[in-house]
């Protein structure tokens, strides 16, 4: 017969099981992990890596726009709850700008929202417009919240290569002709993460076509809308005739303004998809810190001179990461947009496959890079380079990958 005793210690020895939901259990492994953990091994051990793994800006914003942070933060009314929407300057700034870089009207009261930046306003909207049963088309190589998003929504993902613009929509409209349900939402995303692919305003004005007559909504993830070179002006969704009807845009101010981390982005687009962000929103945050939202309202009214600059500087680092790599024997095409180099790993060393080959080069050569596999199947063989290093790390990191490779 048992004691009291024995049940007590059974008891505080059995194993507490923690059933997790369903949508996490759905979600892949994280492939990044390997780098990322052992690029903390290797600062741990006092090794200098040089870090262009992530898209992460390390350039500080304009001086007036963290100024007016500073002013910002000294009146109290400022830290109170901001309502989740965004404030009404700052949406009323947000339709300016759209109107004057795009030429697109935007009623800034039911067009525009603020979010936590575009990755929040993204995932939000799936949440809004998705759920079991739901599909969705996706880019690929594929951004991971782009799929994650979807997933975490309930819904299921289709991934259609993005690299050939062209055939993306011609996949796009035989998928809607061969899927049963048809899929309920696309999504864009040019200037492409991780490829660097890019398009031009038809583009955009075929997709509001299929849109229309499959009756899909499109949510484009506009986050590179800043970063384009010699004189390219990567197009809006939204300047597209009709697109208003059928969907959305994301742009965040992380890039061009250098604003990474102070989570500011925006949707903007069909009111009834914002409306129903909103919704979502309203039950999640309080919205952006207030003064957060204040600064970047000067930074939308006077920063654009910045902008231009942030733009010069990656141009530079475009090409001494991507001039480097091909003085030492790599083929890399240069980026016409965005802050990423998509680099084919060369002949010799692809069969190791991409992710074994990011670990030797943080190693061996202390460059963390992000594997193409981390993308998808339609990632392998290449690896994504971030420029955000200046021009000197970058060449470093060049000599370093030379080293690693030769020795």
């Amino acid at each position: 017969m048992r004691s009291e005793s024995d049940t007590d210690v059974s008891f505080e020895d059995a194993p507490f099981d923690i059933p997790v939901a369903d949508r996490v259990r759905r979600l892949p492994p994280y492939l990044f992990g390997k780098i990322n953990k052992l690029k903390l091994e290797r600062r741990r051990l006092g090794a200098d890596v040089i870090d262009l793994g992530m898209g992460n800006p390390t350039d500080p914003p304009d001086a007036q726009i963290s100024d007016k942070l500073k002013e910002a933060l000294l009146d109290p009314k400022n830290h109170r709850y901001s309502v989740s929407n965004g404030i009404e300057n700052l949406r009323r700034e947000v339709a300016k700008r759209y109107d004057r870089k795009y030429g697109v009207s935007l009623n800034p009261d039911s067009e525009v929202i603020a979010c936590l930046g575009s990755k929040e306003g993204f995932s939000h909207s799936c949440l809004a417009l998705m759920g079991p049963g739901d599909t969705a088309i996706v880019p690929a190589p594929t951004f991971p919240i782009h799929a994650y998003a979807v997933m975490l929504a309930g819904g299921n993902v289709i991934q259609l290569d993005v690299r050939d613009p062209a055939a993306y929509l011609e996949n796009v409209a035989y998928t809607c002709e061969h899927l049963f349900p048809r899929p309920k939402v696309v999504v864009a995303n040019f200037p492409h993460n991780p490829s660097g692919t890019t398009v031009e305003q038809d583009f955009f004005d075929e997709l509001v076509k299929l849109a229309k007559r499959f009756g899909f909504l499109v949510l484009s993830d506009f986050a590179y809308a800043d970063i384009g070179f010699e004189g390219y002006q990567p197009p809006s969704f939204l300047a597209s005739k009709g697109a208003k009807d059928v969907g959305v845009e994301f742009t965040t101010m992380s890039k061009g303004y250098s604003m990474a981390g102070w989570r500011i982005g925006f949707c903007a687009g069909n009111p009834q998809m914002v409306r129903a962000l909103a919704t979502i929103k309203g039950y999640y945050d309080y919205g952006i810190f207030q003064a957060v939202q204040i600064a970047a309202i000067i930074a939308m009214r006077h920063a654009d001179p910045a902008v231009a600059a942030v733009v010069k500087e990656y141009a530079k680092r475009r090409d001494a990461l991507v001039d480097g790599l091909n003085r030492i024997g790599w083929d890399v095409p240069k980026p016409k947009a965005g802050m990423f180099v998509w680099a084919p790993i060369p002949e010799e060393h692809r069969a190791m496959g991409s992710i074994d080959f990011a670990l030797k080069l943080l190693a061996e050569g202390d460059v963390a890079v992000s594997p193409g596999r981390g993308f998808g199947e339609e990632g392998e063989g290449f690896l994504r380079l971030a420029i955000v290093e200046n021009e000197q790390r970058l060449r470093q990191a060049v000599r370093q990958i030379d080293r690693c490779l030769k020795g």
